[in-house]
């Protein structure tokens, strides 16, 4: 997504507030800015991912590796910030990659699954919504979802919200 004047704005403020307060050990580093995304591919996902994530539910998210290897751009690490936002690019908070692993998706375990807050919170839930959505997501890249396919597994946590 583009660095919109609303995102820019917003980033903005999140590094005023870090300037200015007394930093801990782990804190954000507001210079790690990686990107402004919104979740999901469709406005109703996005939307309600975006509700988890700020009610404290959602602390994790997957994504097809081969999507970042299209773009010619390094999936995300630990200490990365980005920013959350709405389908319409309406900024809602900052979060903080706190661990990034890549594994095929068969590999993806229960808690990592738990993690991401989504359905039932199950294993077998998050795979059968994972398959539906790599899905889309691989033939868009012009590929096909396959159970050994390298998914980037990143858990984060919320360090400033609107």
């Amino acid at each position: 997504m583009q660095m919109t004047a609303a995102v820019a704005a917003f980033w903005d403020d999140f590094c005023r507030r870090c300037a200015g307060a007394p930093r801990q050990a782990g804190d954000p580093n507001p210079g790690a800015f990686y990107e402004a995304f919104h979740f999901g591919d469709t406005e109703a996902l996005a939307q309600e991912l975006a509700a988890l994530v700020l009610a404290g539910i959602k602390r994790a998210t997957a994504s097809a590796w081969w999507s970042y290897e299209a773009a010619g751009r390094r999936a995300p690490q630990a200490g990365d910030l980005s920013v959350v936002t709405d389908w319409h690019g309406q900024p809602l908070c900052v979060i903080r990659s706190t661990r990034v692993d890549r594994m095929p998706f068969d590999a993806v375990p229960a808690e990592f699954a738990a993690a991401e807050g989504e359905g039932d919170g199950s294993l077998a839930w998050w795979r059968q919504a994972h398959t539906l959505y790599f899905t889309r997501e691989c033939a868009r890249l012009g590929r096909a979802f396959a159970p050994d396919m390298p998914v980037c597994c990143e858990r984060f946590e919320v360090v400033h919200r609107r």
